[in-house]
């Protein structure tokens, strides 16, 4: 079901987008709550703590990856908007060949230097077995987790935020049955949950094929539209590859956060792993809202409507507030509870390290919904440089907080460090926002009637 965003109300029309989104990222955070809930009660602490440890490792990997797909269904969204049906499928067709093009790059590389990696990351020796074992089966994957995030990527460009949530629910709950099956029966350890993990993204995204092709004419492509136009890949690629460095920039972030983390022993990474478990779960909404945003600028921007583009952004930055508030309260003073859920041993100690943890993130929510919904409307809009720099500013904070932390002991700081990158990220990205909007006020800009802001969507592309 296609849905355009360039008519009607912004805040309805952001929050009927996001929230399917959101379920949908909730369910894709199950593969991995799945993962350390079975891990962590059926093989060890010290695999969950190699689960985790991996955690940031499969952020820098698949991050780039969802930044990079996200990126190229930017330019489909934006040629939806403007009407260009044939460039939009020539966008299709161009999305899928760079996204396997990187996608084999990125297997081989990742899988040739993951023990230099670990070693580097001061993997600790009693977890080092686990920790990579399991990694390479994320790495082998690749092409799976390519293939659901660019199909729903282009589902959500036109429009279609729900059949993605609907193959990632199905995906889901396959990934719970073969973690059993894998981990339990089986006793294949840590890698059993990657062999889960992979297989179940690889059957969402064939499910989003399937639709494609039986259900989604519009995106049928021809033989023609498979010939590639370097104009139009060198157009995605200005959008697509900042948009994947910018998730991994924030993944090298948490990376250094994690080498930092390592020296204070298991305990107390198994205790940030479970703490970041719970709060992903929560924070999934400023995911989801952003990349409505990201969509939604992308169609207006198509269609020359920046005037609602400003609409959309006031009322995202008021759903965020309310929610960052919100479930800030309920996680600071209450998250803590559920860590029973990921662990059987050393219950008290690692449950001390998770309320330090949440504690810290918790009451910084406001920030990360700041720096989610500006970021993903600005590269909507087509900047893709300008949120970059933002994330470089993001990972100074984060890891100048994080290495300081480690050299004095406290474990506190190691908590605040994401905290500390997020206040830097939002004011950076905030300031680029009011920038941009004052350029275009002054070039006249923000009536309230189509402007021709990217004819090259239909000069380029008839």
């Amino acid at each position: 079901m296609e849905r355009d965003m360039t008519t009607g109300k912004p805040a309805k029309i952001l929050l009927n987008f996001t929230i399917p989104i959101f379920i949908g990222n909730v369910f894709q955070q199950f593969y991995s709550m799945a993962d350390t809930v079975i891990v962590g009660k059926f093989v060890g602490n010290t695999a969950l703590a190699a689960v985790g440890a991996c955690g940031t490792l499969t952020f820098l990997i698949l991050g780039f990856l969802m930044g990079m797909t996200a990126g190229f269904t930017v330019v489909t969204a934006q040629h939806y908007g403007a009407g260009n049906k044939k460039a939009m499928r020539q966008s299709v067709a161009c999305a899928s060949i760079l996204s396997l093009i990187v996608s084999v790059i990125l297997t081989v590389l990742s899988m040739t230097l993951m023990k230099n990696v670990l070693h580097w990351m001061n993997t600790p020796a009693d977890m080092y077995d686990q920790a990579y074992a399991y990694i390479m089966v994320i790495c082998g994957g690749i092409v799976a987790q390519v293939l659901y995030n660019l199909l729903a990527g282009i589902l959500r460009a036109i429009g279609d935020s729900k059949r993605p949530l609907y193959f990632l629910i199905l995906a889901a709950l396959l990934n719970i049955v073969l973690d059993l099956v894998f981990i339990i029966v089986f006793h294949m350890g840590a890698a059993g949950a990657a062999y889960a993990t992979v297989i179940s993204q690889g059957v969402s995204g064939l499910l989003c094929l399937c639709y494609i092709v039986k259900y989604v004419p519009e995106l049928h492509l021809a033989r023609e539209d498979w010939r590639g136009d370097w104009n139009l890949m060198k157009w995605q690629m200005k959008i697509g590859f900042p948009m994947a460095f910018q998730f991994s920039i924030t993944a090298i972030g948490t990376i250094v956060v994690q080498t930092a983390l390592n020296v204070f022993g298991s305990v107390a990474v198994a205790g940030y792993s479970a703490a970041v478990k719970i709060e992903q779960i929560v924070t999934q909404a400023y995911i989801a809202l952003g990349t409505a945003m990201s969509t939604y600028c992308a169609q207006n921007m198509g269609a020359g409507k920046i005037f609602r583009i400003r609409q959309g952004f006031r009322s995202a930055t008021w759903m965020g507030g309310i929610y960052a508030v919100l479930t800030g309260l309920v996680v600071f003073f209450w998250g803590k509870s559920v860590t029973v859920l990921f662990v059987s041993e050393n219950v008290r100690e690692i449950t001390e390290y998770v309320d330090i943890s949440l504690r810290c993130t918790a009451a910084s929510f406001v920030f990360l919904a700041v720096v989610s919904i500006y970021r993903n409307g600005i590269q909507g809009m087509g900047f893709g440089l300008l949120p970059m720099t933002a994330g470089i500013a993001e990972l100074a904070g984060r890891s100048i907080a994080a290495v300081a932390a480690s050299r004095f002991g406290s474990f506190l700081g190691i908590c605040l460090a994401s905290p500390a990158a997020w206040v830097l990220a939002a004011g950076l990205l905030l300031g680029m926002y009011f920038r941009i909007m004052h350029q275009y006020k002054q070039k006249g800009m923000m009536k309230e009637e189509p402007e021709e802001m990217v004819p090259v969507l239909k000069k380029r592309y008839t």
